[in-house]
């Protein structure tokens, strides 16, 4: 069984997220059948979206030094806790001899395999991630069309991460409703949840019937890399 390393810290609330989710759907009858899980909760990386959209300090180096640790602590394959982070996604590649599992493109994967007749996704993501075209190059290759917020309507969506980045409790999902169904007017016929905080709010309120969770996918893949089974009966009931 493969021992699986989880960049985490981007905010640390997503990355035990993460960790739990790769518990809870992995098929195990007693304690050794879990797998090894290695987590570098690395609160000293910058702020992605700071860093993308305001030149702000970059987190590579951060991000790079989180997986020379994994690996020297024994991960056999490292994951990264934050959709965003992705940006840096070939510099963390090239610092480890060890497997990097890209989120992003394992969700473009996804939606190719469970929902084959959808053309286009709606992405509610940081601004960071939108702006930098991470998803846009993937889906494009996937064949996959984009539709993003409009300005005013992922200030909506800025908030509400940073909201749980705070572990607010009076969270207002009312905006983020009408967010997605903007993004549902404008053809999005499958919503991606394109940042690890949004699954925290989107579980807890009803604010989509369904979706694809990019942290869901996430956890999966890295089980599957494991050598692990998927207990796909405890998949997120509202996943795509």
């Amino acid at each position: 069984m493969r021992t699986i390393g989880i960049i985490g810290g981007m905010g640390p609330l997503a990355a035990a997220r993460l960790f739990e989710r790769i518990v809870v759907l992995t098929k195990a009858k007693c304690d050794n059948e879990h797998i090894p899980i290695i987590i570098d909760n690395n609160t000293n990386i910058p702020d992605r979206t700071k860093h993308i959209l305001n030149n702000g300090d970059s987190p590579a180096g951060e991000l790079v030094k989180s997986a020379s640790r994994l690996e020297l602590m024994g991960a056999d394959v490292i994951i990264i806790a934050c959709n965003t982070a992705h940006y840096h996604f070939d510099e963390i590649v090239r610092s480890v001899k060890i497997p990097v599992i890209n989120m992003i493109e394992e969700t473009a994967k996804y939606i190719r395999q469970s929902c084959p007749d959808v053309k286009c996704a709606g992405l509610i993501a940081t601004e960071g991630t939108c702006k930098s075209g991470i998803y846009r190059r993937v889906f494009e290759r996937s064949g996959l069309e984009l539709v993003m917020p409009e300005p005013e309507e992922q200030r909506h969506i800025t908030d509400l991460i940073y909201d749980v980045k705070k572990y607010g409790e009076d969270i207002d999902p009312e905006n983020t409703i009408k967010v997605v169904s903007a993004l549902r007017n404008r053809g999005a016929e499958v919503m991606v949840l394109g940042c690890t905080e949004l699954p925290i709010v989107f579980g807890r309120f009803d604010i989509c019937s369904s979706y694809v969770d990019s942290s869901e996918v996430l956890a999966m893949s890295a089980i599957a890399y494991a050598g692990k089974e998927i207990n796909y009966e405890k998949l997120d009931k509202r996943m795509k």
